[in-house]
């Protein structure tokens, strides 16, 4: 039987958590954190932070589709920041914490613009999403340190105030498709 690989890329603010939260699902392979959307090649993380290479704390996703497809991917997207502020995911501000769909092809533009829409039309936020929607060009990995940051600094202020909030956010709207590792430590 042949493995099906697609690969997503998102940015949602702090790379530690969007890796936390998207790693804990059935049908992810990967989930790497890094940078992207900026002009600089291989950016250090305190490049990225200075704010200045146009990059984003992001995440790119190995996935398999037949299990868990791009658009379930983007409503634990959705719902697990805030796509509604510009520059910001709530104390970390700047242009690297910005929200983006880095798209790998024209399906998932089409799907990212749609599920976009269908959030505007239900009046999910009360403000207007400001998720940049863009075509992936570039991801470079992140520091070997910032690789499951969470899993490894759980008891740290930032991963109990910040992570560990978000995950319990995923457990209870998303317990079906987390996988079962994860819901036997909780």
């Amino acid at each position: 039987m042949k493995i099906t690989k697609e690969v997503a890329t998102f940015a949602g603010g702090c790379f530690w958590c969007t890796e936390a939260i998207f790693k804990r699902l059935k049908g992810v392979y990967s989930v790497t954190p890094g940078y992207s959307g900026g002009e600089k090649e291989n950016p250090t993380y305190e490049q990225v932070s200075e704010g200045n290479t146009g990059h984003a704390e992001s995440i790119q996703i190995e996935f398999n589709p037949q299990e868990i497809p791009f658009n379930v991917l983007l409503d634990v997207f959705w719902h697990t920041h805030n796509p509604t502020t510009l520059n910001q995911q709530g104390n970390d501000i700047g242009t690297q914490y910005r929200s983006v769909v880095f798209y790998h092809s024209q399906k998932q533009k089409e799907e990212t613009l749609q599920s976009k829409k269908i959030l505007e039309e239900e009046k999910i936020y009360k403000d207007l999403i400001v998720t940049q929607i863009v075509p992936f060009k570039n991801f470079y990995i992140a520091e070997n340190y910032h690789k499951d940051y969470f899993d490894r600094n759980s008891q740290y202020p930032y991963c109990t105030f910040i992570i560990n909030p978000k995950i319990q956010k995923l457990l209870e709207k998303y317990s079906k498709i987390v996988k079962a590792e994860y819901l036997e430590k909780n």
